[in-house]
């Protein structure tokens, strides 16, 4: 659902007037959006429901009633009931979910590593190679398939017609590891979507990259938008004229001169963000055949050195990026959760190879 006569204007300040009222999508990881509307001095009182209905394309009353009794509409920061009427001034916060169609998900047994499960959440350990959701040439096989199949042996009472939503608040690459955070019911979904749309999420990742960085750490802000030459890949826009707001912040954490270590943390989750956004400095993800990081960029092509790289390739042979902190508020007990992974296999092995190369060649030059 969107609303009428959207503006562009700011991304930053989520706060107009109704006749240039501002939507934000998450096109993203972050599947999910949020509508922000600053009533007009002059409105008069009037039911929240109408209000928005008036207000927004391909809405329907009983949709937004669902929402706002779901606590996915909130006014001043606060839920309200479906019978509140709106005054001048005040703010009105509408959640939209936007993640894939899931109504014909086949469900499929899958071997899934659970890192933790409760009644209302469950946090999976997703290996490379793996596609969370279903979409174009993806219809099976993916982890939400094998989600279902689980929920499905977890309440035989459950038909394929008749499993809960699939709490989908945000997704990883196919090819990057790591943590993954899902729902198991509507409130849990709803309270976190909204940790993830208000960066309270903890997410951050380690990755090998290209190059020597030249800062210990540092932070790149740099709009991530589709390429409008080739529209399978994205790009970063640094003077945000086109793409989505979209901050990383970068640690580093060991080096070997041709390729670096680093711990990425998330601020926002765009589409390949980290991936984009390393590569826009320069140092472009190790292994990563989307970017053009599945070749040699540091390092002079002698034959030894070539066959040392391919050797690296070999043992991680998708970009070298892996999920490795998960931090959220539990949406039933309020505690905070964190989580950690350890690194996968192909990844320990090639960071492994690329220190010893390093050790034994001492400090080597450009």
């Amino acid at each position: 659902m969107q609303q009428k006569a959207i503006s562009e204007n700011n991304p930053e300040e989520f706060e107009d007037e109704i006749s240039s009222a501002e939507s934000e999508n998450q096109t993203g990881d972050e599947l999910y959006e949020r509508l922000t509307i600053k009533v007009d001095r002059g409105q008069e009182p009037l039911r929240i429901d109408k209000f928005l209905m008036a207000r927004m394309e391909g809405a329907t009353r009983n949709k937004i009633q669902q929402a706002i009794d779901a606590g996915m509409v909130t006014v001043n920061g606060n839920t309200v009931k479906t019978n509140y009427k709106i005054k001048p001034s005040d703010e009105i916060i509408f959640f939209s979910e936007t993640h894939p169609d899931t109504t014909d998900i086949v469900p499929e047994p899958m071997d899934i590593q659970f890192v933790y499960e409760d009644d209302h959440v469950m946090v999976i350990n997703k290996p490379a190679g793996l596609v969370v959701h279903p979409g174009s040439g993806n219809y099976t096989g993916t982890l939400v398939n094998g989600v279902a199949y689980h929920l499905l042996q977890q309440n035989p009472g459950l038909t394929e017609f008749t499993l809960p939503r699939f709490g989908l608040v945000h997704r990883i690459d196919k090819n990057t590891s790591g943590l993954l955070l899902m729902a198991k019911n509507q409130k849990a979904l709803n309270h976190l979507a909204k940790q993830f749309f208000n960066h309270t999420i903890d997410r951050k990742y380690i990755a090998l990259v290209w190059g020597n960085m030249e800062n210990d750490e540092g932070t790149i802000q740099a709009h991530v938008g589709r390429n409008p030459r080739y529209r399978k890949q994205f790009e970063a826009f640094p003077d945000g004229e086109h793409g989505k707001h979209a901050v990383t912040h970068y640690r580093v954490l060991e080096r070997f001169h041709y390729v670096t270590l680093v711990e990425c943390e998330l601020e926002t989750g765009r589409t390949h963000q980290i991936r984009v956004h390393m590569k826009h400095i320069g140092h472009t993800l190790f292994a990563d055949d989307h970017y053009g990081g599945d070749r040699i960029l540091k390092g002079t092509v002698y034959t030894k050195y070539k066959q040392f790289v391919d050797n690296c390739f070999a043992l991680c042979p998708r970009q070298a990026l892996h999920a490795k902190t998960l931090g959220f508020i539990h949406p039933d007990t309020g505690k905070k959760m964190l989580f950690e992974l350890p690194l996968p296999n192909d990844m320990e092995a090639v960071i492994d190879k690329w220190r010893r190369y390093y050790k034994a060649k001492g400090v080597l030059e450009d």
